[in-house]
């Protein structure tokens, strides 16, 4: 092998092969997604060679040119004594060098960088752009497999978020010579066969590691539960109430701080001298945008929707309540175009979900919220040097919208499972607040409403700028949790309750622990009702099994069933459908002989290049077996001509997960399943339009939201998770009909309800919808 080393002294690169030492051989050590190291001792004692510096450039390659490492001096090369020579002691220098995301690995890491149902490449492009945008080139990275979820940890480094979307996407990352790679573990596979000579048994180790699993129970992350809607009555005086549980909150935003109500999806406050590109997207070819002592500042467009925009890296997942706002806004005429707008797809006012349309009328300048492309609610009229909050609040009964990905490979071939988005309706809030008027001015609501079908997912522009002249703050988008809060006025109108801090114009808080605090002038009159959605909260659980594996091992008379019971590290299980599917995936290689193996193979001089992430095709007897490769150990033989040792690791997926990381033993707070399925779990629709339409002191008079199936209802309990047709304690009733009335006894109550079917036993919505009641009885 031939090694360079270049100190970066402004003399290039030097050939130090000459210098390494024959009893302390030069090694490459590669594994699967983690950065490569080069060690190996050298002897400069009769050479004009300098010391190595550190963060020196080191290159390694085969005689034949094959580049086999790159990579810098990440420390100073420590001596060793080696005796004594005629011309006095002797040091030896030993080095060690890291591949060349190292330079990577050093620099920070910014907020942010959730990745929503998006390959491999693209997540891995975005990160390294985030880290030092063109220190590598990204032209090797293919799109691979899709990821569902994936959110970077900025206390991590480059290498082991890189590390991460690859595992996720089954696939191995690369860098190496000035290039970031990937490619789907498996791409390259060496054929082996004891046939042609180029297998040598005596140098194969392999053992099954792991026994065969065909009854899985994986647990996940704490999930939404049941959908609670909880009333309470005003009397005037009272400005702090309750709730009977903590409402869930999604964990990918939340901060380790518990005592934090809210977490920021994105903040940027357009302080800095240029727009930051680890934030933004910026489309601007008319050099419109810019920033100014006035934060964001438009003047104009080409005239075109979509060509001048400023759109955020990041999408959002449109789960929860999200409250999206943009600060100390300053309009101009003429102005035309989008502020503080959620896409579904490219950014055109016709993707639109919603955002604030700005438009010229009748020589002013005016705002009306925007949804689905097309104008709803009250226009506002733009006041000349004034500011203005725009804000939107959205509520999704569900939280999680996008569903996790697995992927695994059996037998060579790489196969996924999950994958896909929760359909769910959506409220929406829009409120204006004139910051000119007064420090505390209460917003001015210019729309509430719903939509049916909202988008899982969108792109965020604070602007799309046709022709806007102005200027904007700061911008953020807060996940909020899962709170939504409706009033219901002594006269029967009905009103949303904004929620945030004090001093923001709004109506009161919400505590992460579920005590909702209203401020002074916006305490409930007597005779309001309100209600409170939210969600509750468990941990994420499954339980499948192979029924077919289990009838083979049965042979015998034996008892065929093997359990396993784990829980999923990574990609992180959201929602016992993420667990179910992925018990899917552990069944599909756990019930695997051959997915159960690991071993050791070493050769030397392979007539290809072997790196972490191939796969050995290990031909005997007629049989092959495939195995992937975990780990690489490249030692120079010091000899000529050249002999290379390959020293390689290999594991299957059952011996030593890569897509799917598992923990042995279920978390503790987790509800067992009593028996396996073998398939995911047969569900009805959750209800999630269930309402009180009426509450009086006698009765609640309920609206399921959805029609029965035929031959089926709705069953009412006292209590959850005790549904059942012969399951009598806590039943209220089963209604045949979508609207029924449920007796009322105390102030206090608190009521489940899921839809059933005809089926032998029934079948159930997956979770309940609970009403939960804090009001005076007749």
């Amino acid at each position: 092998m031939r090694i360079t080393i270049d100190n970066l002294d402004g003399t290039g690169a030097r050939d130090y092969s000459a210098a390494v030492a024959a009893d302390g051989p030069l090694k490459i050590e590669r594994t699967l997604n983690a950065p490569s190291r080069c060690t190996g001792l050298l002897d400069l004692s009769a050479l004009s060679l300098p010391v190595p510096s550190r963060r020196a450039r080191v290159v390694v390659a085969s005689d034949a040119g094959a580049v086999l490492f790159t990579g810098y001096l990440a420390t100073e090369p420590a001596r060793i004594y080696a005796g004594v020579a005629t011309m006095g002691p002797v040091h030896r220098l030993v080095f060690n060098a890291v591949s060349d995301e190292w330079l990577l690995d050093k620099q920070s890491l910014s907020p942010g960088g959730t990745g929503l149902s998006q390959t491999a490449g693209d997540l891995l492009r975005t990160l390294t752009d985030r880290v030092d945008a063109g220190l590598f080139s990204t032209d090797a990275v293919v799109a691979g497999a899709k990821v569902g979820v994936f959110a970077p940890k900025q206390t991590s480094s480059w290498s082991t978020n890189a590390g991460e979307i690859a595992n996720a996407a089954y696939a191995s990352y690369r860098v190496l010579n000035g290039a970031v790679s990937l490619a789907t573990a498996g791409a390259v596979t060496h054929v082996l066969s004891d046939g042609d000579g180029s297998l040598n048994p005596a140098a194969l180790n392999t053992v099954a590691v792991r026994e065969l699993a065909n009854d899985v129970t994986l647990s996940g992350e704490m999930e939404p539960a049941a959908y609670i809607a909880e009333s309470f009555a005003g009397d005037g005086t009272t400005s702090v109430f309750n709730l009977a549980e903590a409402p869930y909150r999604p964990t990918r935003f939340t901060h380790s701080a518990a005592s934090a109500s809210s977490s920021q999806a994105l903040l940027d406050s357009f302080n800095q001298g240029v727009l930051n590109p680890r934030i933004w997207q910026i489309a601007d070819p008319g050099s419109f945008l810019k920033l100014t002592s006035a934060g964001l500042t438009m003047t104009g467009g080409n005239g075109l929707d979509g060509q001048t925009t400023l759109t955020a890296i990041d999408p959002i997942e449109m789960g929860g309540t999200l409250v999206v706002e943009a600060g100390n806004v300053q309009l101009a005429s003429p102005s035309t175009g989008i502020v503080c707008g959620l896409y579904n797809g490219e950014v055109v006012s016709g993707n639109c979900f919603a955002g604030y349309n700005v438009r010229q009328s009748a020589g002013t300048t005016v705002v009306v919220p925007f949804i689905n492309g097309a104008e709803v609610g009250t226009p506002f009229t733009i006041q000349n040097g004034h500011k203005y909050t725009l804000r939107m609040r959205l509520h999704c009964v569900e939280t999680e919208r996008v569903l996790q990905t697995w992927s695994t490979m059996v037998d060579g071939v790489l196969e996924s499972y999950g994958g896909g988005a929760v359909a769910a309706p959506m409220s929406l809030l829009f409120e204006l607040v004139d910051e000119g008027t007064a420090s505390n001015t209460p917003a001015m609501v210019l729309y509430s409403g719903a939509v049916a079908i909202s988008p899982a997912s969108c792109n965020f522009a604070v602007v799309n700028s046709v022709a806007l002249s102005g200027s904007v703050g700061y911008c953020r988008i807060t996940q909020a949790g899962s709170v939504w809060i409706v009033s219901t006025l002594p006269g029967g109108s009905q009103t949303v309750r904004m929620t945030g801090a004090a001093g923001e114009g709004v109506d009161c808080m919400v505590s992460p622990a579920g005590r909702i605090t209203f401020f002074a002038g916006r305490i409930p009159v007597a005779g309001e009702q309100f209600t409170v959605f939210y969600r509750g909260r468990r941990r994420s659980v499954a339980r499948l099994s192979d029924a077919a594996s289990i009838a083979r091992e049965s042979a015998g008379g034996v008892p065929g069933m093997a359990q396993w019971m784990g829980h999923v590290a990574k990609p992180l299980a959201r929602s016992s459908v993420d667990c179910e599917t992925a018990a899917l995936a552990v069944l599909r290689f756990a019930s695997s002989r051959s997915a159960a193996i690991a071993g050791t193979y070493t050769m030397m001089n392979p007539g290809a290049d072997i790196w972490p992430g191939d796969v050995l095709a290990i031909g005997s007897g007629g049989d092959t077996l495939k195995l992937l490769v975990r780990k690489v150990v490249v030692e120079d033989g010091h000899a000529r001509p050249e002999l290379a040792s390959y020293h390689i690791s290999f594991a299957n997926d059952w011996a030593e997960s890569l897509g799917l990381k598992l923990a042995e033993g279920v978390a503790v707070d987790a509800l067992l399943p009593e028996t396996a399925a073998s398939t995911p779990a047969n569900v009805l629709v959750n209800l999630q339009s269930l309402q009180v339409t009426s509450a009086t002191g006698t009765a609640l008079q309920m609206d399921a939201g959805i029609n029965p199936p035929a031959g089926g209802g709705f069953e009412v309990r006292r209590r959850d998770w005790a549904f059942g047709a012969g399951v009598d304690q806590d039943l209220v009733l089963r209604s045949p009909v979508r609207s029924f009335s449920i007796p009322r006894a105390a102030q206090v109550e608190r009521y489940y309800v899921r839809m059933y079917d005809n089926s032998n036993p029934p079948v159930y919505s997956r979770f309940s919808s609970a009403v939960f009641t804090n009001l005076p009885v007749g």
